[in-house]
């Protein structure tokens, strides 16, 4: 049993002697050059071009989450169509509406402001106007 014992640790160190070779050294110009490592794609900010399907999507999420009452929900999901189509003035007026009944005025006098400058024509406008000078700054 001893010589066991004694053979093993014999080994492990033998083992423990024997180093991996060291990596080749680098100038540091060919260091430079090298790429950089992948990303965590879970972490890259989320890139927004314009598409009016996907904020319509969004828009009915948010419509479905609204009649529930689920008005954070809600917000996310018509903020998130703004990002999709910046242009899209039914968007601004449902996020401004929920961002309202969260009692945020801040947001909704925003989303209101943006709403008349995307339909200043809209048939709703004088009262949307009317709801802008009530909200608090």
């Amino acid at each position: 049993m001893a010589r066991i014992r004694w053979a093993l640790a014999l080994l492990g160190t033998a083992l423990s002697a024997q180093q991996p070779p060291a990596p080749p050294k680098t100038p540091p110009a060919q260091q430079q050059q090298q790429e950089p490592p992948e990303e965590d794609e879970s972490v890259k900010p989320k890139e927004y071009t314009l598409n009016p399907i996907e904020a319509q999507k969004n828009v009915v999420a948010g419509d479905y989450y609204f009649k529930k009452g689920k008005l954070q929900a809600a917000r996310s999901r018509y903020l998130e169509a703004t990002k999709w189509d910046p242009g899209s003035a039914e968007a601004f007026l449902k996020l401004a509406e929920a961002d309202e009944k969260l009692h945020d005025g801040k947001g909704a006098r925003q989303a209101y402001a943006k709403y008349l400058e995307l339909s200043p024509g809209a048939k709703n406008a004088a009262e949307i106007r009317k709801k802008l000078s009530k909200l608090p700054n």
